[in-house]
């Protein structure tokens, strides 16, 4: 199954270093980040899950957790944290998910049908595709996923830009241009005709052309 933004994120009840885990029911009402990774013990993982512990509160902040996903055991896990604690200078904040029968992986399409059922014998190699982020809704819906490659470190401040994105469009009914950051001129959408838009935003905006109208970020 190929999944694509506005999709359902799929439910799925998983085991994990804090325990078990019902997906939509762990969400509650808020935003969830789920990022996925091929093995434990692989260099770029553990830095890229000990820079999440790090800055877990800016998504918190964001009403968004975040779950991490490996294809291991959460003995694995339980044990990487360790490593992961020592090179964030915090203890691992968020659950990491055992995938190691490959469900979730493959509830994802992140790896084929015929993977098998069991991370025995498989290495970060096998699993190179375990790569994504997805970013959820309160509606249960994917809002955005991006796949990396094993040897490339995923920007964390870019994930956060995009969820003050996501958030911004949902709650103000506008767009974030091309390098937006939180403050910067935000775009009507183009569903929104002059006559709600002047309603929405009283205060006016800039014409650049007829189909893109600039206006203050409603959040600043």
């Amino acid at each position: 199954m190929s999944l694509r933004i506005n999709d359902e994120a799929p439910d799925f009840t998983a085991e994990t270093s804090e325990g078990t885990v019902n997906f939509h029911e762990w969400m509650g009402d808020g935003w969830a980040m789920l990022f996925s990774h091929p093995k434990d013990f692989t260099p770029v993982c553990a830095t890229e899950l000990s820079e999440v512990a790090k800055i877990n509160s800016e998504f918190q902040k964001r009403s968004c957790k975040v779950i991490g996903l490996s294809v291991d055991k959460v003995d694995d896990h339980k044990r990487w944290a360790a490593d992961i604690e020592q090179l964030a200078g915090t203890e691992l904040n968020f659950p990491i998910i055992a995938d190691e029968n490959l469900s979730v992986a493959k509830l994802y399409d992140m790896l084929p049908a015929e993977s098998g059922d069991s991370s025995e014998g498989r290495t970060a190699a096998d699993n190179a595709t375990v790569r994504s982020v997805f970013l959820v809704g309160p509606d249960k819906r994917i809002k955005m996923n991006l796949t990396y490659p094993m040897s490339s470190g995923r920007n964390f401040d870019e994930l956060l830009r995009v969820l003050d994105s996501c958030q911004i469009t949902a709650n103000h009914r506008v767009a974030t241009p091309a390098n937006w950051e939180k403050g910067e001129d935000v775009i009507i959408l183009p569903s929104i005709n002059n006559e709600a838009a002047q309603e929405l935003f009283p205060d006016g905006w800039e014409t650049v052309t007829p189909y893109l109208r600039k206006v203050k970020d409603p959040t600043s």
